[in-house]
């Protein structure tokens, strides 16, 4: 019983990402012939040739290994890692750097109260 279920999941998993691939495809021929055809004056493209660029984009900008998510993960854990690795005075420094760089790293102003009769 248990193995219908698994053999019906992987199943509907598989035909997802079918389905997924081939409304990417659509979209994106789509979106080129509506607008790449008619600003920059180029051809029309058909549904292959839309899986094609979806293909060749995932080939060149997200590599093979990781699947279409990459190595994020492991980056934030290795930096979770480094911080936890790091003095209190080291993590002020940075933090400090940061804040100097974006400015995204402020950290509340905290405002002491003052007593109402003082």
């Amino acid at each position: 019983m248990k193995r219908k279920f698994w053999g019906r999941r992987i199943a509907g998993f598989i035909l997802l990402g079918i389905a997924a691939v081939l409304l990417f495809s659509f979209i994106v021929m789509s979106l080129w012939n509506n607008i790449l055809a008619g600003v920059l004056h180029i051809s029309a493209i058909t549904f292959w040739q839309a899986l094609g660029i979806l293909i060749l984009a995932k080939i060149l900008f997200g590599g093979f290994r990781g699947g279409w998510h990459g190595h994020h993960g492991y980056r934030r854990k290795q930096m979770f890692e480094k911080w936890q690795n790091m003095t209190p005075e080291e993590r002020e420094k940075f933090r400090e750097e940061w804040e100097s760089r974006c400015g995204r790293w402020r950290r509340p102003v905290q405002t002491e109260r003052q007593g109402g009769g003082e």
